[in-house]
């Protein structure tokens, strides 16, 4: 479990499609002085650009004159390659990185699992003062449906406020103000690039209960629920609900 409150923006030293393993790992290159790896174990989870991922291996300096890059290794399943743009990133990729929330860690964010539900595409960028808004179409638009105006949504990883959602031209905004700017990836991606996008998991959690809910109510015998469902359908059609 994550918050969406970016740590640090790691570097990527190598992407390799064909490891030791027969899969696909990925190093990762922290700057001098990072303490992302200082409490480091083999099996953690670090979320990158969003995507939850479990650390293989990791080195940190010998001492603090030691000129070696801290760095860390990860697998990534082909699922993950499918569903994020993970398999689009090369050495020199600047990353959003977030380490596993702690139970006593304040939620600056919102809860982010690092399960990436799709990748979507940046089709708008502007100004906006001193901020930036940022226009993103989903590969899959029917996530629109998990996203509401004001809501949480993570992009690249990072906890971002919904500032406008148009389901019917498919495409959802978030804002970035100056500080987010300096201190996720996302910012300085253009028109046109990808992001992966997490959408909250309230409304997944809601969705499924309330399709049961209303599937159950459907299904019952004349003179049971079923005549709430036609009540709350009939509501809903005349904007009542």
């Amino acid at each position: 479990m994550f918050t969406g409150i970016v740590e640090e923006i790691g570097t990527v030293a190598e992407l390799n499609p064909n490891d030791a393993t027969g899969g696909t790992s990925l190093t990762i290159a922290l700057g001098p002085g990072s303490a992302l790896l200082s409490d480091a174990h083999l099996g953690d989870s670090i979320a990158v650009n969003g995507v939850c991922l479990t650390v293989t291996t990791f080195a940190v300096p010998s001492s603090p004159d030691d000129a070696t890059p801290a760095s860390f290794t990860v697998g990534i399943a082909p699922e993950t390659l499918r569903l994020t743009n993970l398999g689009s990133l090369a050495a020199g990729s600047r990353v959003n990185l977030e380490r596993a929330v702690r139970a006593d860690t304040r939620m600056g964010g919102h809860f982010v699992q690092g399960h990436v539900d799709a990748t979507a595409k940046i089709v708008d960028r502007r100004p906006d003062g001193n901020a930036v808004t940022f226009r993103f179409a989903p590969t899959k638009p029917e996530l629109l449906r998990h996203i509401v105006y004001k809501g949480f949504i993570a992009v690249d990883g990072a906890s971002l406020t919904v500032t406008a959602v148009n389901d019917a031209e498919g495409w959802f905004e978030v804002m970035l103000i100056a500080y987010t700017q300096e201190r996720i990836v996302t910012a300085a991606k253009q028109v046109g690039e990808s992001v992966n996008v997490e959408v909250d998991m309230t409304a997944k959690y809601v969705e499924k209960s309330l399709r049961g809910y209303l599937e159950g109510l459907q299904g019952a015998a004349p003179g049971q629920d079923g005549g709430l469902l036609k009540k709350v359908l009939e509501g809903l059609v005349k904007g009542d609900a």
